[in-house]
């Protein structure tokens, strides 16, 4: 594996011609949320992608600039031949907080090298990554599947149309989930394992939104290993939450900014938003 990354050293700084191209986008939004009986609060947020290309390399950047410029991504993609590598060189800060969502107990190495060959195997795409994941993707008679072969933790997932409508279905380490959506009468529907449901349909002009979310069960945190200290991976417990109804309302605008009024049923709160993307 050391070899396929040196090798896509060189072959990146043998490619030093000038960037052909770079494409701006971005999105932001002002958030009004009354909070129910709770203190109200405004949010805002902006956030710009450049994604640069040169033949058939690509190089793509995210930031956060609401509150400072932060990096929040950087990927570069390429093809060698019937190959093409992919690396993602952004390490993310996780907050490593108690705080019953489950977050990390370490600092998580985020960055990698991916590299697939089109293999000669029908449609298949064979993949692998530096930490020795092995992946094989591809559509077959309408059905696209990945199947990712990790220690003790493989993973698969599969979708497809079937009679109009667009199911998924993934088993992530024994763990199974599914969704599925379809349009009835104009209405766009979803349902998946978690017992969420969202309906979402056109009324005089605006986008309405009605969503279910079902409630979910506590999590235990990661086990302590036998040798008495915790994986790499290990994370805290996360507290169980109580299902909840939203309802939205959103109308695009002559100006290009879309205008949202968001109602919650769990703390009673309204949140009023207008947001941009370019």
């Amino acid at each position: 594996m050391k070899k396929l990354i040196a090798l896509f050293a060189v072959s990146t700084l043998a490619s030093t011609s000038a960037i052909a191209g770079v494409a701006i986008s971005g999105a932001a939004s002002v958030s009004y949320d009354d909070n129910g009986s709770s203190p109200s609060a405004t949010t805002y947020d902006a956030d710009l992608s450049f994604v640069g290309t040169a033949g058939g390399t690509t190089v793509t950047i995210g930031m956060d600039v609401d509150a400072g410029a932060s990096v929040t991504g950087v990927d570069m993609s390429t093809k060698i031949g019937p190959m093409t590598i992919a690396a993602d060189m952004f390490n993310a800060t996780e907050t490593l907080l108690d705080d019953g969502d489950g977050d990390y107990r370490a600092l998580q190495d985020d960055t990698g090298v991916t590299v697939s060959l089109d293999a000669p195997i029908g449609d298949a795409t064979v993949g692998l990554d530096n930490s020795g994941n092995v992946s094989v993707s591809g559509t077959f008679s309408g059905v696209t599947v990945a199947h990712t072969i990790k220690n003790g933790a493989d993973k698969t997932t599969g979708s497809a149309s079937i009679a109009g409508m667009d199911i998924s279905i993934t088993n992530d380490a024994g763990s199974s989930t599914w969704s599925i959506g379809t349009t009835v009468s104009g209405v766009a529907l979803t349902l998946n394992s978690g017992n969420d449901i969202t309906a979402t349909f056109g009324l005089t002009g605006n986008t309405m939104t009605v969503s279910h979310y079902g409630a979910d069960a506590s999590a235990s945190a990661t086990a302590i290993q036998s040798n008495g200290v915790y994986a790499s991976t290990a994370v805290y417990s996360k507290a169980a939450a109580n299902a909840y109804t939203t309802v939205a309302i959103s109308r695009s605008l002559t100006s290009g900014a879309t205008l949202s009024a968001t109602y919650k049923d769990s703390d009673d709160s309204l949140t009023l938003k207008a947001a941009v993307a370019f």
